[in-house]
């Protein structure tokens, strides 16, 4: 099962997990970390970047999660302009060393297979951040999709474009389409972690973590992997049947970063 640690707020569980990524990389200076975007991470970024003097950054390499399928070169809302103005700029990594799926149009039919070709060519992830969608979904692996999927392309669902409008204005200037690591391609990182801060995130966190394991909760592929850790709020937790376990253990254990 998933460790899952419950924090206080986003901010506290930022450090936590800055702490685990500046202790990989200085074991790792050449370190391979998975980028997700969206609010979730947001803090993690923070704390590294308040925290950035500690250790060198610029041999670490990045692969993003995902891309909008179609935005024009350089629009303010891709995930390439969002990880380079929300991580690489401001934790000093290196940019040829950060990579974010092609969602242009053209060679999209071959972008999945070269995006998976390219992170085990950097000898795979060692750290894959990820939030979590309202519906369960990781990355933009909606509901249904497979435990065994590549990177690849993929429609979005219309919740999913109602919860990304507030960065473009509205639903329909969301794209329709998006490329994104597969669920498979995530499940290779060597260590997962999950963050999920607020109560609209807590039936998705529940239903990850506690309920079965099924394709139309995407997240709960986490339930597979043998390094998975979920860091939430007690807002996020809220529905969780075992939360007191959860704290009792995670109270019995230390650094958990490097089990």
């Amino acid at each position: 099962m998933a460790e899952v640690i419950i924090v206080r707020d986003a901010r506290e569980g930022g450090e936590f997990v800055a702490d685990a990524v500046i202790d990989l990389v200085r074991a790792r200076p050449g370190a391979v970390l998975g980028l997700a975007t969206g609010s979730s991470p947001l803090p993690v970024y923070d704390a590294i970047g308040r925290r950035a003097g500690e250790v060198d950054l610029s041999r670490v390499h990045g692969f993003a999660l995902d891309e909008y399928v179609g935005l024009p070169e350089g629009h303010e809302q891709s995930y390439r302009a969002t990880i380079t103005r929300e991580v690489v700029v401001p934790l000093g990594l290196t940019p040829a060393n950060v990579h974010v799926p092609c969602g242009r149009v053209e060679g999209i039919r071959t972008a999945g297979e070269e995006y998976d070709t390219a992170i085990a060519a950097a000898g795979g992830i060692d750290l894959q951040l990820l939030g979590i969608g309202t519906d369960g979904h990781i990355g933009f692996n909606e509901p249904g999709s497979s435990f065994a999927s590549p990177t690849r392309v993929k429609t979005l669902t219309r919740q999913t474009r109602r919860d990304n409008s507030r960065f473009f204005g509205h639903a329909d200037e969301v794209p329709r389409r998006s490329i994104t690591q597969g669920i498979g391609t995530i499940l290779r990182a060597r260590h997962l972690v999950l963050l999920a801060f607020g109560e609209s995130k807590a039936q998705a966190v529940a239903s990850a973590i506690e309920g079965p394991l099924t394709s139309s909760v995407p997240a709960s592929a986490i339930q597979l992997h043998p390094r998975a850790t979920v860091v939430i709020d007690e807002a996020a937790s809220r529905l969780l049947a075992n939360a007191d376990y959860y704290r009792d253990a995670f109270a019995d254990s230390s650094a958990w970063q490097t089990r």
